[in-house]
Parts: C-alpha cells; structure tokens; sequence
C-alpha cells in the first residue's frame, strides 16, 4: 500500500512540475521585460531619445545585448513598449484617484490634480523620460498612436470637473478653456520639477496647483489661512 501511494505521489509531482516550470519561465520572462523596460526608464532620463542605445539598456539592466535583442528585437520596440507601460501606468493612476475620490467634483478634481505628484509618476527620473518622448520628433508619431487617445479622455474628464463647478458656483468661466489651462500648468509644473532640482520639489508644485485650484474655484477651494 505505502509502495502505491508513493508510486500516486510521484505521478502527481511528475504532472504538476511542467505547470509550475511554465509558470515560472513565463514569470521570469516578463520580470525581464519590466527589467529592461525600467532600464530604458533610465536611460532617456540620462541621454535623451536619440542618444539611447541598446547597449545602455543592456548595462543598465546587467544584461547581455542579446537579451535585449531577444525580448524587443530592436531598439524602436523597446522604446514603443516604455512608452506604452508609462502610459498605462499614468492612466491607471488617475483613473484609480478619481474612483477612490468618490462623486463630489471639487473632491475629485483635487484628486486628479494631486496623482500628477505622486512619486509613483512624478519623479524626476519619469518626467525626463516623458519629455524625452515628446521632445524627439521621431517619436511624435508613435506617441500620438498610443497616447493620443488618452490624453483626449484625460481633458475631457478634466473639462467635464471643470464644467460641474463652474455651473455649481457660477463662476465666469468657460469649461474648456479653463480645463486647457489646467492642463498646461499642471505640464509645466512637471518641466520645473524637472529643470529645478531641489528648488522644485513635488510638494511646491502640488501647492502651486492647489493655489490656481483656488484662484479658478474659491467656493470650491476656499484659501487657507497663512
């Protein structure tokens, strides 16, 4: 009896490990490619779109160049795959702060405002590899592709914030204008912390914004005592 069940014991192990080593090779394959992914993070941040090459990814990430070559084929892969993890993961983030919000306006545009500072976004390091992006024109195109889409529906949801407040508090503004406006600052506020160093934090910026909030929507977002 013992001999059959240890014969059973083998036979299920012997089932189960080709699931479990498929499981971990394909975890491992995508940890890789989050690995090179962070890697090409660092290296726009350091060198710009142009100046990346394949080679830094692969010594950023201490890897072989073939690994590169074998998870992206080609340095315009790479780059498209960075850019579409860092727009998925911005999307996620504001949309994950307005659900946790709730339904006031006032409430969920200080949300959307504040996930534009958070660390998990808004590092320096993060900021310079977006504008790395928008600043080589070869890679205009491809961002508009994927990001095109996004950041129409990112200033709608702002537009639409803006709208609801404006009429709550009968305020003289127009919607979208005022929406286009927050948008830009809240971009340019990413460059200073981007261009200051240390005399830029996250958190000035974060009050420099929730200072406008104030200027557009004093009923909404009454100024605090000094």
């Amino acid at each position: 009896m013992l001999e059959q069940n240890d014969i059973m014991r083998k036979t299920m192990a012997a089932e189960v490990a080709p699931e479990t080593e498929k499981r971990g090779r394909k975890a491992s394959k995508e940890a890789r490619r989050q690995q090179l992914i962070e890697a090409t993070i660092d290296s726009l941040s350091k060198r710009g779109y142009s100046e990346t090459t394949l080679a830094d990814v692969a010594d950023g990430a201490g890897l072989s160049r073939g690994i590169v070559n074998f998870h992206f084929e080609s340095k315009e892969k790479l780059l498209i795959a960075t850019l579409q993890y860092m727009a998925d993961e911005y999307a996620a983030h504001w949309r994950n702060a307005l659900a946790k919000a709730g339904d006031d306006p006032a409430e969920r545009l200080a949300a959307l405002v504040a996930a534009d500072f958070d660390r998990s976004v808004a590092s320096r390091r993060k900021i310079a590899a977006w504008c790395a992006f928008w600043g080589e024109a070869k890679s205009r195109p491809t961002y508009q592709a994927l990001c095109g889409a996004r950041d129409e529906v990112y200033q709608q949801t702002l537009t639409d914030l803006c709208a609801e407040l404006i009429e709550a508090g009968g305020y003289p503004l127009d919607a979208s204008h005022t929406a286009l406006a927050l948008d830009a600052m809240l971009e340019g506020l990413w460059l200073r912390i981007m261009m200051r160093g240390q005399d830029m934090t996250r958190e000035k910026a974060h009050e420099a914004a929730k200072a406008m909030l104030t200027s557009l929507f004093p009923k909404h977002f009454p100024a605090r005592a000094a």
